[in-house]
């Protein structure tokens, strides 16, 4: 009797196993090419543009003072020269701090863009792994191997969900961002 019980629950853990449904998506691709994450982008570009030009308009403050200093020092009196000293070191300590709060800032500013989208792409994706009744849905980049055969793709159903075009490629966004940058550096 035993062994008849031992056989039906293997049977059933056997049949349960096969019918669970696996899927997999690209998350890191839904996130970056969703229309949102086109706005944060630019919104970062712009923040790290002023944060540009504020930190070179200190650098060319320190470089005209320093270059006045250098060229009237022989004829200042000590109390003058450690004065100018003291503003030379002062503005430079500015710069320093600018540059670290700016670069803490522009970190918090990114991650406060791009929360909600996370948080939409992982509704959405969700949403549609519900509907499909899949049990587990696995992040393709963070996976070393999907058998392609046992596992589903819903990258596709989650790009339409989230208003991607079908035309919109990784390669095309790295592309758009490489001519972005190359057109601001000239």
């Amino acid at each position: 009797m035993k062994k008849i019980l031992l056989i039906v629950a293997v049977s059933l853990i056997g049949v349960a196993a096969s019918a669970q449904k696996f899927a997999h998506v690209n998350f890191n691709e839904l996130v970056q090419l969703m229309p949102e994450s086109d706005q944060a982008r630019a919104v970062m570009q712009e923040s790290q543009k002023n944060a540009q030009e504020s930190y070179q308009e200190m650098m060319n403050e320190f470089q005209d003072k320093y270059s006045k200093y250098q060229q009237n020092v022989n004829s200042y009196t000590p109390a003058t020269r450690k004065t100018k000293e003291d503003e030379l070191t002062q503005i430079q300590q500015r710069i320093q701090e600018f540059s670290q709060n700016v670069e803490q800032e522009l970190q918090e500013q990114q991650q406060k863009l791009m929360e909600p989208i996370y948080k939409k792409a992982q509704e959405k994706m969700n949403e549609i792994a519900k509907a499909g009744g899949y049990i587990f849905v696995f992040d393709r980049s963070a996976v070393l191997y999907v058998d392609e055969t046992q596992s589903t793709d819903i990258t596709p159903e989650c790009r339409k969900a989230l208003g991607i075009p079908e035309d919109r490629t990784m390669e095309a966004l790295q592309a758009e961002l490489a001519a972005k940058a190359q057109t601001s550096a000239q």
